[in-house]
């Protein structure tokens, strides 16, 4: 015989079903928005385990970073692709939070970052506002359930519109991020070790503007994780 509980999960399912965001598959524990093949199929870097890797020689000559690294390759027409488009244009909040914990996890694996807080990268007022929450933010609490460290999320601003970054050259994106972020509260980052994260780094430039108004901090070490890493 069936039971009123099985009947009670099959509606629900066909009205909310519980599938895979990668492939759309329902073999997936219901504690995770992704199945055991996408998570396998995700294209890991593996940067966080090398010193002098591409993230890190990014920032050469440009930041003083303690570390740098970017947890999976981002290419067009790829699973990864896919999943950052539900997750920054389709609301896919939960998405957001599993990608920040598997950060977390490989960054607590390899045992090489030990910050004190994290500070997702800000979006402007009015774009963070449209989008309905900034995805920064969103990978920086789920990295905090696993790595123990608070979110400041309040500490830097990006009070000032920029153009897209997408088609600029790396000196022209330099030049429309320069300037453009604000730290609000020097206080609670002094004397920190921070992590700055966003979801994809591509020439670094928005990320090297926001870690140099963090470094003016009193005695601040900064470095620097995102989910993806970009070659665009």
């Amino acid at each position: 015989m069936i039971s009123i509980k099985e009947i009670k999960d099959s509606v629900l399912h066909l009205l909310f079903p519980h599938v895979c965001a990668g492939c759309g598959s329902d073999i997936l524990s219901e504690s995770s928005v992704l199945c055991m093949r996408c998570i396998d199929a995700m294209p890991e870097t593996n940067f966080e385990l090398h010193a002098g890797n591409p993230v890190e020689k990014l920032f050469w000559g440009r930041i003083p970073l303690t570390t740098g690294t970017a947890q999976f390759y981002f290419t067009k027409e790829s699973l990864m692709q896919h999943l950052m488009h539900q997750f920054k244009y389709k609301g896919n909040k939960e998405l957001g939070l599993q990608l920040g914990r598997l950060m977390g996890e490989q960054l607590i694996k390899s045992g090489n970052y030990n910050a004190d807080a994290l500070v997702p990268l800000p979006l402007f007022p009015a774009k963070e506002k449209r989008r309905g929450y900034n995805q920064a933010t969103i990978l920086c609490k789920g990295m905090s359930e696993v790595m123990n460290i608070p979110v400041l999320d309040k500490v830097v601003t990006r009070p000032e519109h920029t153009e897209t970054q997408t088609k600029k050259g790396r000196i022209e994106r330099w030049k429309n991020v320069e300037g453009k972020f604000i730290v609000t509260d020097a206080n609670a980052i002094q004397n920190k070790h921070l992590l700055l994260v966003d979801d994809v780094v591509t020439t670094g430039a928005t990320l090297e503007a926001c870690g140099m108004v963090l470094l003016n901090a009193e005695n601040v070490k900064l470095s620097i994780a995102a989910l993806c890493v970009s070659n665009r």
